[in-house]
């Protein structure tokens, strides 16, 4: 039998020595067996956490013979397994991947910073490219979907201005709040701008739009948002009053009009007189609890019984004017009648609504708008369109383009106050 002296040759190398549990574990290379026999009986137990640890040689079988050449000094034996590689050392930093790059493989050096990868690395901010708004109107709009995109010109000012003004008009609105359209002189143009205000607020805001009909002589503002008359009115509401209990049971009694809801006033009028303070307020402890606006329509005029009780509960006051003498000087005498009665917060925070229909070179407007910008909260214009002077149906589509402009515009400003009533009265 041939003698092996691979031992002997390998003791004088550390690297290929055996190793030991009171040994320090090489750094780089793996322990390898000094010989099939002796790897068997002295081998230890693998050290926890090591990887890659030499697998046992299988035993020599004397019975048959062995194809392998005799080992020599300076030859590793025939039967050794190739070096295992080593394990990562404990404490190694976790592989990262920087948000927006891809994953090419590479790990951070050992002895880095390790950083935990969660899923504020998959946000919008860090995986979608920030870009301009697509401008839908305008030249602007033109170059855009000619390039098919490639060229993005970003929004033109009038574009922008309207989107802040939509912005303003989807403030959020905790509760209910109270919008009172009043005038001291008829034929200005009040239900006109009820109806403009309700149609703009439902079109853009997502929670639900009443406008109350609270004209005590035949009032017509469902005839302005509906194109016909409404198969029920508030005297059937009022009859009815003890039986609502859901928003499907008030909904019997209003129409639609675009995602507006319309309550129309009663058309005999010698049943309308009788639409007074406490069945106005009885219609408004319905309406809260399941609106979260109500725009009222009030009749023409301050004193009477329903109007009283309409201020009273009302948080933003519209008045409506005209550009003219006596438009304006009747919408001044109302802010003053209000001031009078105690209304000074209403009068303070108030939009005038000028309906410029009528208009006259003689009448120096600037003045106008002056006078009312000095004692209430903002003024509007709404100019003259073909659309409205009709006195028919009354579809924003089909406005001009400064006249929807002007309904943005007050409604807007309108919404600027749901942020300061966000609670709800007792």
């Amino acid at each position: 039998m041939q003698t092996n002296n691979a031992p002997d040759v390998w003791a004088a190398d550390p690297a290929l020595s055996p190793w030991r549990p009171q040994d320090p574990p090489p750094p780089a290379v793996p322990p390898l067996p000094t010989h099939p026999a002796a790897a068997r009986a002295e081998s230890p137990p693998p050290e926890p956490g090591r990887m890659g640890s030499p697998t046992a040689a299988p035993e020599h079988d004397s019975t048959r013979p062995s194809s392998a050449p005799p080992s020599g000094p300076g030859s590793p034996p025939a039967n050794s397994s190739p070096p295992a590689q080593p394990a990562p050392a404990a404490g190694r930093a976790l592989a990262t991947v920087e948000p927006g790059r891809a994953d090419t493989g590479a790990r951070p050096p050992a002895g880095s910073a390790q950083v935990a990868v969660t899923a504020e690395v998959l946000s919008n901010q860090l995986m979608v490219r920030s870009r301009h708004s697509r401008p839908t109107t305008g030249l602007r709009a033109v170059i855009y979907t000619a390039t098919r995109g490639r060229i993005n010109p970003g929004l033109s000012p009038a574009e922008l201005d309207r989107r802040q003004k939509v912005a303003r008009i989807t403030t959020q609105l905790g509760g209910w709040h109270t919008i009172t359209v009043a005038s001291m002189k008829g034929g200005v143009g009040k239900t006109t701008v009820a109806a403009l205000l309700g149609l703009v607020l439902a079109e853009h805001r997502g929670d639900r739009v009443v406008a109350l009909d609270a004209n005590p002589d035949a009032g017509t503002l469902a005839d302005r948002v509906l194109g016909a008359p409404a198969l029920y009115t508030v005297r059937d509401l009022l009859d009815n009053i003890a039986t609502i209990e859901s928003l499907t049971d008030i909904t019997r009694y209003t129409s639609l009009a675009g995602r507006l809801q319309v309550l129309a006033s009663e058309q005999d009028p010698a049943m309308s007189q009788a639409f007074n303070r406490t069945e106005y307020e009885q219609i408004l402890a319905v309406l809260r609890r399941f609106y979260n606006i109500i725009i009222t329509d009030s009749g023409t005029g301050l004193i009477h019984s329903a109007m009283a009780g309409a201020l009273d509960a009302t948080r933003t006051l519209v008045i409506v004017g005209a550009p003219t003498v006596d438009g304006g000087s009747r919408a001044s005498k109302t802010l003053d009648w209000l001031t009078a009665h105690g209304y000074d917060d209403l009068v303070s925070g108030a939009v005038v609504a000028l309906s410029c229909d009528r208009s006259s070179p003689q009448i120096p407007r600037a003045a106008v708008l002056d006078h009312f910008a000095a004692r209430c909260r903002a003024v509007v214009e709404i100019p003259q369109d073909p659309h409205l002077t009709t006195g028919g149906v009354l579809e924003l589509d089909q406005l001009r383009e400064p006249t929807r402009d002007a309904a943005l515009t007050l409604g807007a400003h309108v919404a600027d106050q749901f942020g300061r009533h966000h609670r709800e009265t007792p």
